[in-house]
């Protein structure tokens, strides 16, 4: 599967852009900004999924076995 980059626009302070400046070159901006970008996301994810599954087990009682597909389920997700 072909992956296509959009050029996008958004706001960071200026301590942040000088250092990041300071330290990236600028033909690798784009992809510590991805990756970075793609870490975070990812934990956003795991969050949300750890705020679920504590939302259901309050509820009803789920077996490890149903907590462990669940994440199995979502990593595959994920690295699609």
């Amino acid at each position: 599967m072909s992956q296509t980059s959009k050029k996008v626009n958004f706001m960071i302070n200026d301590a942040v852009r000088r250092e990041f400046e300071c330290l990236v070159p600028p033909g690798e901006r784009s992809k510590v900004v991805n990756e970075a970008l793609k870490k975070e996301l990812l934990s956003i994810k795991r969050k949300h999924l750890t705020e679920r599954l504590l939302l259901l087990r309050s509820g009803n009682i789920l077996s490890t076995g149903e907590i462990l597909e669940t994440l199995k389920k979502d990593r595959i997700r994920v690295r699609q």
